[in-house]
C-alpha cells in the first residue's frame, strides 16, 4: 500500500500520457488502420486504385479527390453504383475525417472488396498534404 502512496503521481502521469495518445487518435480519425496520403498516391500511380468516397454530398462537391467516385456510406451495398466489377482491384477509401472510411472498408471487405484501405485523417489529411482535389459542380 505504500507502495502506492509513495508513486501515486508517476500513476498519474502515465494515465494522463495514454489519455493524450488516445485523444490524439481519435482526433486524427482514428487512424490506426489504413493508408497515408502518400500511400494512397502511389497506389493509385501503380495499380490505378479506385478512389471511393464515402463522405456526405455536401462535403463531396465542395471538394475531394480527382477521379473519386462518390458512394454515401449508406448506398454501400453490393449493387452499388461506381464499383469496381473486379473485387480484386486496389480501393482507397476517403470521407472527410477518415472516420466513415473505416467503417466503410468493413463493410466493403465484407462485401469481397479484400484490397479496400481507409484514407487515414480523411480528406483532412490529403488537403494537409496539398494534394489536387477537385468540385463537383452544384
Amino acid at each position: 500500500m505504500s507502495y502506492l502512496a509513495d508513486n501515486w503521481y508517476w500513476m498519474v502521469a502515465a494515465a494522463g500520457s495514454g489519455g493524450a495518445l488516445f485523444w490524439l487518435n481519435f482526433k486524427q480519425g482514428g487512424g490506426g488502420t489504413g493508408i497515408s496520403p502518400q500511400e494512397a498516391v502511389m497506389l493509385m500511380n501503380r495499380e490505378k486504385a479506385h478512389i471511393i468516397d464515402v463522405g456526405a454530398s455536401d462535403t463531396f462537391k465542395a471538394g475531394h479527390i480527382r477521379g473519386a467516385r462518390h458512394i454515401p456510406l449508406e448506398q454501400l451495398t453490393e449493387n452499388a453504383k461506381g464499383l469496381p466489377n473486379s473485387k480484386q482491384a486496389a480501393l482507397v477509401v476517403v470521407c472527410a475525417t477518415g472516420a466513415q472510411a473505416g467503417k466503410a472498408v468493413k463493410q466493403l471487405q465484407q462485401l469481397g472488396y479484400e484490397r479496400a484501405q481507409a484514407l487515414k485523417g480523411g480528406m483532412r489529411a490529403w488537403r494537409e498534404a496539398q494534394l489536387p482535389t477537385e468540385s463537383a459542380a452544384a
